[in-house]
């Protein structure tokens, strides 16, 4: 039996708690900006620790999901839909900034999550 909307989204509200490997070529920051027109990937170094904990590569101290101390992106992608930004991603930048294939497949998630807000005009919030 198919599930409801409601099955599906609290299902896949359980998939994103999930323990996950982070990715050590660093993470992203997925916005939009909406004068402009286009979905903004802003990407960030990291190491991770023994502890399997994302740190700043500079000083060792572990990275807060929100409120940290402000951090300059490495790079920044732009581009006004979410193929154009994987695009500039995966086959453009040198080296790749994705290193492995579950974080690729998250952001291509992401990407198209933030194409669809842009569409919309709906708010973006990245998973």
């Amino acid at each position: 039996m198919a599930m409801t909307p409601q099955q599906r989204r609290r299902h896949d509200d359980h998939l994103s708690r999930r323990a996950i490997a982070l990715d050590p070529s660093g993470y992203f920051l997925i916005s939009l900006d909406r004068n402009a027109g286009e979905i903004v990937a802003e990407h960030y170094s990291n190491i991770i620790n023994d502890r399997g904990l994302a740190a700043d590569p500079e000083t060792g101290e572990v990275l807060a999901c929100r409120g940290g101390a402000p951090r300059r992106p490495v790079a920044v992608y732009r581009g006004c839909s979410a193929k154009e930004v994987g695009i500039r991603l995966v086959e453009e930048a040198d080296p790749c900034p994705v290193g492995q294939l579950d974080h690729a497949l998250y952001l291509g998630r992401e990407l198209q999550k933030a194409e669809a807000c842009l569409e919309s005009g709906h708010d973006y919030v990245q998973d």
